[in-house]
């Protein structure tokens, strides 16, 4: 399982209807295969000065690849993402698997 986050500023005002257009357009990108729990979120701490994300899972590395390379998504990032969003941090992780340590 791999868990793809992404967390962005735009550069629409918050609350605008372009900020709401952009988040629901985000959202379509649940309809390519293999994108599993895509759920967008909204940054509430102050630790940094990102306002949204995006999370998603895919079962493996083939149905990561496929999604990058998938023509809607290909179109979301060239049309949407890079004009829109202001700055970003993308972190793609997978499970770990551990014991608890016995004190």
């Amino acid at each position: 399982m791999i868990k793809h986050t992404v967390f962005f500023k735009l550069n629409h005002p918050v609350g605008s209807a372009a900020e709401t257009d952009f988040l629901k357009s985000a959202l379509a990108l649940a309809e390519i295969p293999g994108v599993q729990n895509l759920a967008c979120v909204k940054q509430t701490g102050a630790k940094n000065d990102f306002t949204y994300g995006l999370v998603m899972d895919f079962a493996d590395g083939q149905a990561y690849h496929l999604y990058n390379v998938h023509p809607a998504h290909v179109k979301f990032v060239s049309e949407r993402w890079l004009p829109e969003v202001a700055k970003f941090m993308e972190i793609d992780y997978v499970p770990l698997s551990l014991s608890p340590v016995n004190t």
